[in-house]
């Protein structure tokens, strides 16, 4: 390796918001080419960062597909509503993968521990705010456990 050359930045995890969703029953389209087709009303919910806290507006979805017994490929976009007033559209694309048995039970809407799902997220955000257009230039990550009426995830910058 040249010494002259810069050291590689590791990226490191800023701790952003902590979600709670609210959702609905699962609308099921069916099995597909693709796989199990669902669609799960988000009803509401609320975030909380340092020094701020949102709302999520009731309307927004999450696109699920159930590739396998084993992995569900998620996509959900909703708005959330800051209490300074500022309007965020979020896409948060997620894997959600644990033993067969298990998955059965989150899809049939049981409780099941977290700590024996994989559910990993990559949310995105847009916003006309000003203040908040950093928001939009960074990349964040997060984590999730799905219960049987919500969903809590913890969302964190990439710096």
């Amino acid at each position: 390796m040249n010494s002259s050359a810069a050291p590689q930045l590791v990226p490191q995890l800023v701790h952003f918001a902590n979600l709670s969703v609210q959702v609905g029953q699962p609308q099921e389209v069916g099995q597909t080419l693709r796989g199990l087709r669902r669609l799960i009303p988000i009803l509401g919910g609320e975030a909380t960062g340092h020094g701020w806290t949102a709302r999520v507006l009731p309307g927004g979805a999450d696109f699920q597909l159930l590739v396998s017994d084993r992995l569900a490929e998620l996509d959900a976009r909703y708005v959330m509503e800051t209490d300074a007033g500022d309007m965020i559209y979020v896409q948060n694309r997620a894997v959600r993968s644990g033993p067969a048995d298990l998955m059965a039970r989150l899809v049939r809407g049981e409780p099941v521990d977290p700590s024996q799902i994989y559910f990993r997220c990559s949310p995105s955000f847009e916003t006309a705010s000003p203040a908040l257009a950093w928001i939009t230039e960074r990349m964040f990550v997060g984590s999730g456990a799905r219960h049987p009426d919500r969903v809590v995830m913890q969302f964190y910058e990439l710096a």
